[in-house]
């Protein structure tokens, strides 16, 4: 959903709800201050409730508020793996690796979390019989209810803090406490305008909770096969359930929200504990929140920096908002000089490090047109034999999130350019388009196309002189052609 002033009243209405329940405006500035915004969360609870635009009915609004949601969530599950992904490497000091690590292993659980959330959104968007929405927004700042603009960026203290800030409850936000106006002060010091989703969960929650906005009828618990569940889909990830480090609470395995829904009370039950887990709504001091989570990180983090002088730096020098070059400039790249100086930039210019970017976007595509198609496939009603087209689909999911962390880890590893002290990183591409075809059969035929496309570029990587990364290779390609195998069995005996 790609923002634009022209339909900016469809969004408006909700920003000018919170504001008619702000406080004053800070008049030095001229706009809200961020401690002064996010105080307002308690009083939007307490406010005259929210009524939905005349050009919208009860259900359309919600589905808008819901693909909003379902655009953030990922958003955020995406920048939480980059940040995740560049941590470590040689120049961390020994006595300080294992902190790093588990740092990495807390974010890590967080954005495992966060898809936990944009899969549970899309169940509430297939219960009332509304769109799915699998696309984010790009780099520039798409709709105001986006915490802060959307940015693949290192681990640092300041990113750190935009974190903290995003998963907050107002109240703490609000406070005093030296470490929320730390948080604030840093957070308006580089983002313009930013936000929490509180105010969006509080419309969301009070519009779906009440009958006359979106009726009982809506609700349509013949989706149910079709949705997520989290036998399929939360691998274990319960509670804890996983175990940890055994040090501490923040370190427990990550508690995946995935729930099946049949009614209202379902929908607006998943809403709640989405909002409960990371969005700051509440906090259970026993399944420590996004928020607490990231706060613990912030207070390890600066007590490092003091015992350093301001020197320790936990990340790779990872590229900010990587990009993959245009073809011109890969021929440049092949034809340079070795001993030429280049600009820095976040252009990914060296020829192995663009193949490595261009398999990693085909895949994050891949990702998402399996996760789309599973809502199109009931639960084990179109199997036919030992055929179980929602099992491959699920299946083929985990693959590419796997997928996607070893390449992660390969490209923030790779020069981003031939003498370039920075290092590439996921671009996570927008794909040109998150829609799927007409018809099961295109379906799979396009999952077929993309693992093609994906073989032409492992047979260039693997055709590099030193390949530190072959088995790997080897790996993808021996199991992608399994995979293309079974889908040929499909369409070829007309079982979808």
């Amino acid at each position: 959903m790609n923002y634009n002033e022209k339909r900016d009243h469809f969004i408006s209405p909700i920003l000018e709800w919170a504001k008619s329940n702000a406080p004053q405006q800070n008049t030095a500035k001229g706009m809200l201050m961020a401690g002064d915004a996010i105080s307002n969360c308690e009083r939007l609870k307490g406010a005259k409730p929210f009524e939905v635009p005349s050009q919208f009915n009860g259900k359309d609004y919600i589905t808008m508020l819901l693909q909003i949601d379902a655009e953030i969530e990922q958003g955020l599950m995406l920048q939480y793996l980059y940040s995740a992904y560049s941590m470590g490497g040689a120049k961390v000091p020994e006595k300080y690796q294992e902190k790093v690590h588990t740092w990495q292993n807390i974010i890590l659980g967080i954005a495992k979390e966060e898809m936990g959330h944009f899969i549970s959104v899309q169940n509430v968007l297939k219960v009332i019989g509304a769109p799915l929405n699998f696309g984010r927004e790009s780099y520039p700042w798409d709709s105001p209810f986006y915490p802060f603009p959307f940015t693949l960026e290192k681990f640092s203290l300041k990113s750190l803090a935009k974190y903290v800030y995003a998963e907050a409850p107002c109240e703490w936000l609000a406070g005093n406490d030296p470490l929320a106006v730390e948080i604030r002060e840093s957070v308006d010091s580089t983002v313009s305008d930013p936000h929490t989703v509180g105010a969006l969960f509080i419309v969301l929650l009070q519009l779906i909770k009440d009958p006359k906005v979106i009726s009982d009828e809506t609700f349509q618990a013949a989706t149910y096969n079709y949705q997520a569940k989290f036998d399929e889909w939360g691998r274990g990830y319960k509670g804890g359930s996983r175990g940890g480090d055994g040090q501490s609470i923040y370190t427990k395995s990550p508690d995946v929200l995935v729930a099946p829904l049949l009614s209202r009370d379902d929908a607006y039950n998943a809403l709640s504990e989405i909002a409960e887990q990371g969005e700051g709504l509440e906090t259970d001091e026993s399944l420590p929140s996004h928020f607490e989570r990231f706060l613990h990180i912030y207070k390890e983090y600066k007590a490092i920096l003091e015992e350093t002088n301001n020197t320790f730096d936990p990340s790779r020098n990872v590229a900010t908002n990587p990009y993959v070059g245009s073809g011109s400039n890969l021929k440049a790249a092949l034809d340079a000089d070795t001993s030429k100086e280049e600009k820095e930039s976040d252009e990914i210019k060296s020829p192995e490090a663009i193949l490595w970017a261009n398999l990693c976007d085909i895949r994050y595509r891949l990702l998402l047109n399996f996760l789309n198609h599973s809502f199109l496939l009931d639960n084990g009603f179109n199997n036919s034999g030992s055929t179980a087209p929602r099992g491959m689909i699920i299946n083929s999911a985990f693959g590419e999130m796997y997928n996607l962390r070893s390449l992660a880890t390969i490209l923030v590893q790779t020069p981003i350019s031939k003498n370039s002290t920075k290092v590439a990183g996921p671009p996570f591409t927008l794909p040109y388009t998150f829609d799927l075809p007409f018809g099961e059969h295109n379906r799979w035929r396009l999952h077929r196309d993309l693992l093609e496309a994906s073989k032409n570029i492992i047979v260039q990587l693997k055709n590099f002189e030193t390949q530190p990364h072959i088995q790997y290779l080897n790996g993808l390609q021996e199991a992608d052609q399994k995979l293309l195998q079974a889908m040929a069995s499909l369409t070829e005996e007309n079982l979808v």
